[in-house]
């Protein structure tokens, strides 16, 4: 077995990127803290053909140091934008007929292994700050509650690697 060099990966650049067609699923950044996490979604939803990122509340946007530092350039690839109160994007996505899914631990949420997904039906995935989550009254106003199964001894795992777990579930799901 032979590592693959980046020239021979195939990748797109980002003008063909922007053309490409993406998954119908948006991600929604709930007051998230961290710098690196921000980038670090960037680059994931980069990886799997998101549609498009909001940033709300305190989430910082680009262009930043920080951020470029883990997206890597995906700010550049990725659409997004900025919009300062979470809630009100959820009703305007829910407005548009997008599905909004929080991610979060809550009573009668769906396990992430089993949400079902309709094709040609846009989502929303929210995600929420480091320590206090997704904002309770987002996760009301959410048509579903989305949980992650863990098992350990700890109750929760960071939102950069949540994003990644949901994203690459999700993309299956459309894909395959």
């Amino acid at each position: 077995m032979r590592k693959l060099k980046n020239s021979e990966l195939g990748r797109l650049n980002v003008e063909d990127f922007k053309k490409t067609d993406k998954i119908p699923l948006i991600v929604v950044l709930d007051n998230i803290r961290s710098l690196n996490n921000i980038g670090s979604v960037f680059r994931t939803s980069d990886a799997f053909l998101i549609e498009k990122i909001y940033l709300c509340g305190i989430t910082a946007q680009p262009p930043h140091k920080e951020i470029h530092k883990t997206a890597l350039g995906a700010t550049e690839s990725v659409a997004w934008e900025y919009v300062e109160n979470t809630i009100e994007l959820i009703e305007n996505l829910k407005k548009e007929n997008v599905i909004v899914c929080s991610i979060e631990q809550a009573e009668n949420s769906t396990m992430l292994q089993d949400f079902t997904i309709k094709q040609h039906q846009k989502y929303a995935i929210v995600m929420g700050n480091e320590v206090k989550g997704v904002q309770q009254e987002v996760v009301s106003a959410s048509d579903y509650c989305i949980e992650i199964p863990q098992f350990g001894t700890k109750h929760s795992l960071n939102i950069s690697v949540s994003t990644g777990v949901v994203l690459w579930d999700l993309f299956k799901k459309f894909k395959y």
